[in-house]
């Protein structure tokens, strides 16, 4: 099949390469030309428009504004061929896919959602978790490639929008997980349990789920690099969290208090470090020593 690929971050990268040893004819595109460049055995394409020249393209950009320059504001929707399926796997606003879609149907494009869920060694071994809504028939031509990256695709109907909003509260549901860890560790960690025991008996009893061990397993070494997803991306999803909720006149008071520490560890320099890193902002609001 011949596929574009935009946006080559750590998830990108992998997927990218997975695609090519499949078989593929992947055309990559990325700000930075030498990410392309080291992607073997693709081809590394000068603009946006030269990555949506195909059958398929496949978006993997950081956030809202990396998307709306890169798809929207380059032209690069009115020089694709009507054929083409994008598939945007990117974690975005559910206004932003309001505004994707709407696009889309201008310019005669099918677009499906499909966000992921996994790490980027996740990723390096095809071991995603891919949440895909749109046009069914859409969904379907482009199922192989979802079988090649990961291990289960996950089809939530016909709208875009519920791939996101199932996202965004799963990454909110980590985060949560996070900061349940950072504030258990403070209160033992205050009387002499260490974070590494403590972490080790709910993780292997009443909290043994892949989130709590892997994201445990760094705050208990109290080591958060490298990053296997970076703290100021938890924020901006946490945000987005709660803006979906805020557009469906609701609100997610635990998402808010998360909000709050994201921003605090933010601003305490921990946004590059992996978002484990928010039991440092737990650690410290107890007291305890900087590990």
């Amino acid at each position: 099949m011949d596929i574009g690929f935009i946006g080559l971050g750590s998830m990108g990268q992998a997927m990218a390469s997975n695609l090519v040893a499949a078989g593929h004819a992947v055309k990559v595109w990325n700000r930075s030309p030498d990410a392309a460049r080291a992607i073997a055995g693709a081809t590394a394409v000068p603009t946006p428009g030269d990555a949506m020249a195909g059958e398929v393209t496949i978006t993997m950009l950081a956030d809202d504004a990396a998307v709306r320059a890169v798809i929207l504001e380059s032209g690069a929707l009115a020089s694709a061929p009507k054929a083409l399926v994008h598939v945007m796997m990117a974690t975005i606003s559910i206004a932003l896919v309001d505004e994707l879609v709407a696009a889309h149907r201008a310019a005669g494009l099918a677009y499906v959602a499909a966000p992921v869920f996994g790490r980027p060694p996740a990723a390096a071994a095809a071991q995603l978790n891919i949440v895909a809504a749109g046009d069914p028939a859409a969904i379907d031509r482009v199922q192989p490639l979802f079988d090649v990256l990961g291990t289960r695709t996950w089809r939530i109907g016909d709208e875009p929008q519920r791939a996101n909003a199932a996202k965004l509260a799963g990454n909110m549901m980590i985060a949560l997980a996070i900061e349940a860890m950072a504030e258990a560790t403070s209160l033992t960690e205050s009387y002499g349990v260490s974070s590494a025991d403590f972490l080790d008996i709910v993780t292997s009893t009443v909290f043994a789920s892949p989130s709590y061990k892997s994201y445990g397993g760094n705050i208990a070494k109290g080591s958060y690099e490298p990053a296997g997803f970076k703290l100021r991306l938890g924020l901006k999803d946490v945000h987005l969290a709660i803006d979906a909720a805020a557009a469906r006149g609701t609100t997610l008071p635990a998402a808010e208090v998360v909000r709050d520490a994201l921003t605090e560890g933010v601003s305490q320099g921990l946004g590059e470090k992996d978002w484990s890193a928010l039991a440092e902002v737990a650690h410290r609001r107890a007291g305890l020593p900087r590990r």
